[in-house]
């Protein structure tokens, strides 16, 4: 198979504290994050990663933990061409001031995305997070940004839950549904319909294959070319440090091929987006 060009649309850098998941002892389970800048550099280097979308990294409860990350992120765009930026801000009305400062960030140059996830709490349809999410969508419309969000089955990431953004804000501002409904429920709902019919309905919806459950990435790609449409949406993502990049790639492209579709996938409609 031809070495197509790589182009991660979402990874994360920064290092979280540890914490007691589940009722255990605290443990570190992302061990690939990267602290430093050079660190991100050099897997940049050793994978041959022609352009990376960089996002705090975030997975404890604490969210200032994540938007300590932000600055970071930041600067290590500013210190590298092939990196740009995407900031954390949060849904949940008691992260509102910081959100409201992280959001003054996406006027930045490098900034391509502003990330989301109800992981840490709140719903797409918690009254609560109402105001959070318009002034997020906000932000994203008036500084042409892509809005990034968390999707797995169940409670406040799952599809059905994160529908209701798509429905609400996705017909002029950009959202990419990270982990294409993150397992088989999220795979189905989307695969087998709504992904497409998004698209259909004039929806800036965009996907990528991180997470996927082995048949879906070639379930998808069946679906594009039985469909004519849907080539132009779906990335390549790492998810690094809680993906695994040489898993992630060798799925994506064996499910795309190395013809159109897979050089599409792999980088070009990551470029047109981030670039």
């Amino acid at each position: 198979m031809p070495n197509l060009p790589v182009v991660d649309a979402h990874r994360h850098l920064g290092v979280l504290p540890s914490y007691p998941f589940y009722g255990g002892p605290p443990v570190n389970p992302d061990i690939g994050a990267r602290e430093t800048i050079d660190q991100l550099r050099a897997d940049l280097d050793e994978e041959g990663t022609e352009l990376a979308v960089v996002i705090p990294n975030y997975g404890v409860p604490d969210a200032s933990a994540s938007f300590a990350l932000n600055e970071l992120c930041l600067e290590a765009a500013a210190k590298d061409d092939r990196i740009r930026t995407g900031i954390w801000a949060s849904p949940r009305a008691q992260d509102a001031a910081e959100t409201a400062k992280a959001l003054e960030l996406a006027a930045e140059e490098s900034v391509r995305v502003i990330k989301i996830s109800f992981l840490l709490g709140g719903s797409p349809t918690d009254p609560e997070c109402r105001p959070q999410l318009d002034a997020i969508f906000d932000a994203a419309r008036r500084h042409d940004r892509v809005v990034h969000v968390h999707t797995s089955p169940g409670a406040a990431s799952d599809i059905d839950q994160v529908g209701e953004l798509v429905d609400r804000y996705a017909d002029d501002v950009k959202l990419h549904l990270v982990h294409l409904g993150g397992g088989m429920s999220g795979h189905i709902k989307l695969i087998g319909g709504r992904f497409f019919d998004w698209i259909e309905a004039g929806k800036q919806v965009y996907t990528d294959t991180s997470w996927a459950i082995g048949f879906a990435p070639r379930w998808l790609a069946a679906e594009i070319e039985r469909r004519g449409t849907g080539h132009d949406r779906v990335l390549f993502a790492s998810d690094e440090p809680w993906g695994d990049r040489i898993g992630e790639l060798v799925r994506m492209q064996a499910a795309m091929g190395d013809g159109e579709l897979g050089r599409l996938t792999l980088a070009e409609n990551a470029r047109a987006l981030y670039v």
